[in-house]
């Protein structure tokens, strides 16, 4: 049930991330058809051109179709590619924060039944506790309970054997998030090199410095790192949260395993 959440939350946000660059391709080639069509139609004088400014006027324009603009201007290939990165890592990281929230367990509550269970029904009753309660600290209950008549070392080690194992369920997904921050910026720095590259060699071909020969290749090796940068940011926060949140719950275990501990030694006496 969980992969299949993911695959879904994943399946969307790649269909509206290229619905986003389909639609913003579509609207940056009607935008450079009108500017041929007003160009043929009009002859503007020189003296007007030299006084225009250098940066577009996007005036009233929404951030929405600036940005899409952008998106198209920093060239499709290597903007794509960092836009699938935002968006598999948006969705593993949403995938993560879900898991987590369900595994969270209220320790205290479910110790106070266990320690109840285990004084009116004994260890079955305790371990049916464990088993209708959801998250890793019942399982490890559960571990524990499981071996009891085998003597209080085995149920520490069990205990010590199992919370590893959900801690590794925890932190699932936590190196594909970071592959993504990682990559994110690289392949803008990337871009960078070949906007460079491209600039210089629209200089060797003319022949000439001018800035609006190399003006085109600078936009796209800045813009390319530019949301490289983003998207590493958004992620970065997210991996923080994710990890700071496991922390979290792996000390809540540790200090619940030393709790029940306690009273299946009181038990067995």
């Amino acid at each position: 049930m969980k992969k299949l959440f993911v695959f879904l939350t994943v399946a969307g946000m790649l269909t509206f991330g290229l619905n986003t660059i389909a639609m913003a391709q579509d609207q940056g080639q009607e935008a450079e058809t009108e500017e041929v069509v007003d160009i043929q139609e009009t002859d503007p004088d020189p003296a007007d051109m030299m006084g225009q400014e250098l940066e577009p006027d996007y005036g009233d324009q929404s951030f929405h179709y600036i940005l899409k603009e952008q998106f198209i201007e920093g060239g499709p290939a290597f903007m794509s590619i960092i836009l699938l990165c935002l968006i598999i890592g948006l969705g593993l990281c949403v995938e993560r924060i879900i898991y987590l929230n369900l595994s969270s367990t209220n320790t205290t509550k479910l110790l106070n039944k266990v320690e109840d269970a285990l004084k009116t029904g004994g260890v079955d009753a305790a371990k049916e506790v464990c088993r209708n309660t959801r998250g890793p600290v019942a399982s490890i209950y559960y571990q524990g309970l499981d071996r009891y008549n085998e003597g209080m070392e085995v149920v520490e080690k069990s205990i010590v054997s199992y919370g590893g194992v959900l801690m590794g369920r925890l932190e699932m997904n936590l190196t594909w998030i970071s592959l993504f921050i990682a990559i994110a910026p690289m392949l803008g720095f990337m871009g960078t090199v070949i906007g460079m590259i491209g600039a210089f060699d629209a200089i060797a071909r003319a022949g000439d410095i001018s800035p609006t020969i190399v003006a085109d290749g600078i936009k796209v090796a800045l813009l390319t790192t530019v949301f490289g940068l983003i998207v590493a940011v958004i992620l970065q926060i997210f991996y923080n949260y994710i990890v700071s949140k496991i922390d979290t719950m792996v000390n809540t275990m540790e200090d619940a395993t030393i709790s029940f501990m306690d009273i299946l030694i009181k038990y067995k006496k």
